[in-house]
């Protein structure tokens, strides 16, 4: 991580950003941010003693899933979420919290967004030319009105728009083509980090394919750096250089690319890459997913902090799980995430579900039979006949009370109920029989 060391704010950004150990210039560095919505008791931390930097001329990644903190922090970037703790440096320049005006003019022209959504995140009642241009006018980043016209003009072509789309309103565009407007109101700044808050997630695929490409050429092309923030991580890993893995609010592991994918060593990450659709539906259907489940760490005593383990792979863990990855890694043998389940073992896994079910109606007898749940039983677990004839008349809510009441541990409710409805069932299949048979005939 880059250097820890207090920094002050100046009324400007310097030119270029600290140096870290090995060579690389730190253009926006996280120091262990907390970030909190609400008061007392109703407080909610949705972003935990995150840490990360970003380097510049690369796509730094924020994957998790929906609620995990991602867009939270993006925004803490941009100046829009406060801090409860920590700071952003930007060139190492602190610039979270109270900043010289001058500063904070600096980040905004320095620090653009593109939005999730390409159609609230343009106004409606304004031209493609007014919304490509504002930032230009707040700024004056132009001579003369031509000057101003050929860079709207220019930045319109670099996106695969016409000029002739700049008189037109957002309303009379697709989905694609509105990122597009949203990505050239963002460049026509000559920014140096784009913070791009998952810009694909609601386009179509080939559509997708286009916005990424034209991230990627903006990028060789200007030099701009990327804070790229998804959920999907087979996108994640076309476009970036580096990820950083968050699980609600915690970052849980940091890497290359490539690394990443090789050496999922958090269990998390191994979930997420798991849930990867694969493109063939025969190796679909018997992949084997897999779920994280956080009650495996014990951090009651040991707790867990992030640690470099080598191979510029950061993970989140206590010391006995550290040595554990370490281990792992050490192996250099790649960890496979996915994993797909052969014909004959998804049959035996099918029968073995089928005899465990059948164990568990044993299970149930003996529980309902045995002295403790007669005197701990539920109070209104009676097995009320009427559940059996509910069940019976209204097949589906029988089934949908058959769960509920297995859920709740309601055990007798739950067995009437099952009787009923598979009894209403079997009665409903007599029904249709008997009426396609008497259909076939009178054809006759």
């Amino acid at each position: 991580m880059a250097d820890k060391n207090k920094t002050t704010s100046p009324a400007h950004l310097p030119d270029h950003g600290p140096i870290d150990e090995n060579g690389r210039e730190v253009l926006l560095s996280v120091k262990n941010i907390d970030i909190t919505f609400g008061k007392g008791d109703d407080a909610v931390k949705a972003v935990k003693n995150a840490s990360f930097d970003i380097y510049k001329g690369e796509t730094f990644s924020l994957v998790g899933e929906s609620g995990s903190g991602k867009t939270t922090i993006g925004r803490a970037v941009i100046r829009v979420n406060p801090l409860a703790a920590g700071e952003i440096d930007y060139k190492g320049v602190r610039i979270s919290g109270k900043i010289p005006k001058s500063l904070d003019r600096d980040v905004i022209r320095n620090v653009q967004m593109v939005f999730q959504d390409p159609a609230a995140s343009l106004n409606e009642r304004a031209t493609v030319d007014y919304i490509v241009s504002e930032g230009l006018y707040n700024f004056h980043l132009y001579e003369n009105e031509t000057d101003r016209v050929q860079k709207v003009e220019n930045i319109i072509k670099e996106v695969g728009l016409l000029p002739e789309h700049l008189t037109r309103y957002p309303h009379e565009f697709s989905g694609g083509q509105r990122q597009r407007i949203g990505l050239a109101r963002a460049m026509v700044m000559e920014p140096e980090l784009v913070v791009a808050d998952e810009p694909i997630s609601a386009l179509d695929v080939s559509i997708r394919a286009q916005v990424l490409n034209l991230m990627k050429k903006f990028q060789k092309e200007k030099g701009v750096t990327y804070l790229f923030i998804a959920h999907d991580l087979s996108i994640v890993r076309y476009i970036s250089d580096r990820i950083a893995v968050i699980y609600k609010g915690n970052i849980v592991e940091i890497a290359d690319a490539e690394e990443l994918f090789n050496f999922p060593l958090h269990p998390y990450t191994h979930s997420l890459i798991s849930a990867i659709p694969i493109p063939d539906p025969e190796l679909e259907k018997n992949k084997e997913l897999y779920t994280y489940d956080p009650s495996i760490h014990d951090y009651s005593v040991d707790k867990p902090q992030m640690v470099n383990i080598g191979h510029n792979h950061f993970v989140y863990g206590n010391t006995k799980e550290i040595e554990e990855y370490k281990m792992l890694r050490e192996k250099g043998e790649p960890i496979k995430s996915i994993n797909i389940v052969s014909h004959e073992q998804k049959l035996k896994d099918d029968e073995a579900a089928r005899i465990k079910e059948e164990d568990d109606d044993k299970t149930l007898e003996s529980k309902l039979s045995s002295g403790d749940y007669i005197i701990n039983a539920p109070v209104h677990d009676t097995g009320n006949m009427w559940y059996g004839v509910l069940g019976f008349l209204f097949p589906i809510i029988g089934l949908i009370l058959w769960e509920v009441f297995k859920t709740k541990k309601y055990y007798r409710n739950y067995k009437m109920t099952k009787k009923g409805t598979v009894a209403g069932f079997i009665l409903l299949a007599v029904i249709v029989g008997v009426f396609f048979i008497t259909l076939i005939f009178a054809g006759i």
